[in-house]
């Protein structure tokens, strides 16, 4: 699936605040001496940061056609590699890091088998860091104009985070339940990094259509209800202001 949309969600899907990267580097003790790993690179837009601050990555993405655009995305760092693998079967060969993370990626690693790879790849005392972006609905200006967009259109399900019902941008995995469940791992936290992005119509549009609820819709629905958004959006100037919110889930390997 995410093959076939990995030019459009190297478009259209957002980075990561700078300030998560910068406190992942303090957190992890990174000094660019050492490689840090990365589940789920996708088209690279965290592998990115990482590499523009000096950080040696080693990246694990599923998708080759995701692989591709993130070394296209990489070619000026010569200290990022890309190796394409589920991360649960990817194996690390007896190496270990200072710093696994996975930018908006953890959710398609089974947990169990994902836990347990992540602490065989982690040194003692390593940091783990999963996060995912999230609108935040109760602060957009155009949630009620584009809730009745919605309300036309019940396929679509609220607890979708792009869905503007949907006021529960931390909903989610049980990060402390999933650790404390997970030999050799501890340390369980939740931060949340706040910031915005103003998208046009054209770009909104295309962000919701890297999304499964409207990927997998047939193209006869989906174009109808993509440009009624886009309509909702030019009304009201061209562009929207959406806050986001980066949920952070951390833990750390234990002896």
């Amino acid at each position: 699936m995410f093959g076939e949309t990995a030019e459009s969600y190297d478009r259209y899907r957002p980075t990561y605040p700078p300030a998560l990267i910068d406190d992942l580097v303090v957190m992890a003790g990174l000094d660019g001496q050492r490689a840090v790993l990365e589940a789920g690179a996708g088209t690279g837009k965290a592998t990115v940061l990482f590499a523009a601050r000096g950080i040696p990555v080693v990246a694990v993405e599923p998708s080759p056609e995701m692989a591709a655009v993130a070394r296209r995305a990489c070619a000026e760092y010569s200290h990022v590699e890309v190796h394409e693998s589920d991360f649960e079967a990817w194996d690390p060969q007896g190496r270990t890091f200072p710093l696994l993370y996975s930018g908006q990626a953890w959710h398609w690693v089974p947990p169990e088998a994902g836990l347990a790879r992540a602490r065989e790849a982690l040194d003692r005392g390593g940091l783990m860091a999963v996060f995912w972006n999230r609108p935040v609905w109760t602060r957009a200006e155009l949630r009620e104009p584009l809730m009745a967009v919605y309300e036309r259109m019940p396929e679509l399900e609220g607890d979708s985070p792009m869905h503007p019902a949907n006021l529960l941008p931390d909903a989610g995995i049980d990060w402390r339940g999933q650790i404390a469940c997970a030999p050799g791992l501890g340390d369980a936290e939740i931060r949340y990094y706040d910031w915005s992005r103003r998208y046009t119509a054209e770009e909104y549009t295309g962000l919701l259509g890297t999304t499964s609820e409207f990927s997998l819709m047939p193209e006869e629905r989906r174009a109808p209800v993509l440009g009624a958004i886009g309509a909702v959006i030019e009304a009201h100037g061209g562009a929207m202001e959406l806050p986001m919110t980066t949920r952070v889930c951390l833990a750390r390997r234990e002896g």
